[in-house]
């Protein structure tokens, strides 16, 4: 596998603490939301989650688009990230809505269905979270 961008990111604090990118770009304070027990009024992991899912997983929908000739420039996804009890202890699950304008639903599913399989985080989750991808 050849690498061809690394991030870095230090945290300190866990998950009421500090962000910051070796390049300075993130730099912001993370909290606990209130439905967990914090005090809220910051980003938190699963926020940071949806939002770096979102695009990645959206540049995977329009390069697949692109192939088959369809215009999904205008696509969006609605990226949710549960912070979640399980029994055992904490686990993640995601719901991915996707909506590709002027298509029919029946080919936005099987869009969205083909960039779930190639998305490198849908990858990275694939048998480790609860995943589902739904046209709308």
């Amino acid at each position: 596998m050849e690498k061809l961008y690394t991030a870095s990111v230090v945290a300190q604090g866990g998950r009421d603490g500090h962000i910051k990118s070796n390049d300075g770009i993130l730099d912001f304070e993370v909290k606990r939301p209130k439905e967990m027990g914090g005090q809220g009024g910051a980003t938190n992991p699963e926020q940071l989650f949806a939002a770096a899912w979102g695009p990645c997983y959206l540049g995977a929908l329009k390069s697949i688009a692109d192939k088959e000739g369809i215009v999904a420039e205008e696509a969006t996804v609605d990226v949710q990230i549960s912070f979640n009890e399980d029994g055992k202890g904490f686990a993640l699950s995601a719901e991915l809505d996707v909506h590709i304008p002027g298509l029919a639903h029946d080919e936005i599913q099987r869009i969205a269905d083909l960039a779930h399989q190639t998305c490198p985080y849908s990858k990275a989750t694939k048998g480790n979270i609860e995943v589902r991808v739904t046209a709308v």
